[in-house]
């Protein structure tokens, strides 16, 4: 579930309490999480909702000025998806905030890094997650497009790839581009001979 900007502020605050989504199928389930610009939120509750049952209060919890504005931003209902209503809470921070400042790699910590790189370049046609981590030391803040280029991948692919070094702690994502954490600092200087 993409939140726009404009939101952030609110969820951060918790004025903003719920969200409503035109979807085939929900992006979210309850009792999940979510990692989000604007925090770590907890999903309560994903629910099938009428258009009927939208009010000036419920606009207000998900943030906008009034029932018009989020008519006009839902759009009018289509045959092939239905309204969602998503409750939520912010959850505190995302547990990779601490995992990517986490630079105390010991002898475990980065046998077990390497094992979990072993096993995605075992999965993938080809090992990329040491080269991709390197391109990203080199290149902090270059567009992924470039990079996925660079890689001789297509961008989706390549982001993938990205998310899936974030998820152990080891990248950022910056306004254009990606960055090394501490941990994925950390990570690199001790791969190399």
């Amino acid at each position: 579930m993409l939140i726009p900007q404009r939101f952030w502020t609110g969820i951060g605050d918790g004025t903003i309490t719920v969200a409503f989504r035109r979807w085939k199928r929900p992006t979210v389930k309850a009792g999940g999480h979510l990692r989000s610009p604007a925090g770590y939120l907890a999903i309560d509750a994903v629910r099938v909702v009428s258009d009927r049952s939208l009010t000036t209060a419920l606009a207000h919890r998900a943030g906008y000025a009034d029932l018009a504005e989020l008519r006009r931003e839902l759009g009018p209902p289509a045959e092939d998806r239905d309204l969602y209503r998503v409750e939520f809470h912010r959850a505190g921070q995302d547990p990779r905030d601490a995992l990517r400042a986490d630079t105390g790699l010991d002898a475990a910590a980065l046998a077990e890094l390497r094992h979990r790189l072993d096993r995605l370049d075992a999965a993938a046609p080809e090992p990329w997650t040491r080269a991709t981590l390197r391109a990203i030391d080199m290149q902090p803040g270059v567009v992924s497009t470039v990079l996925a280029e660079q890689r001789g991948l297509d961008r989706p692919s390549f982001k993938l790839n990205v998310r899936k070094l974030k998820a152990l702690g080891l990248t950022e994502s910056l306004e254009v581009g990606y960055r090394l954490s501490p941990r994925g600092s950390a990570l690199l200087a001790a791969l190399r001979p």
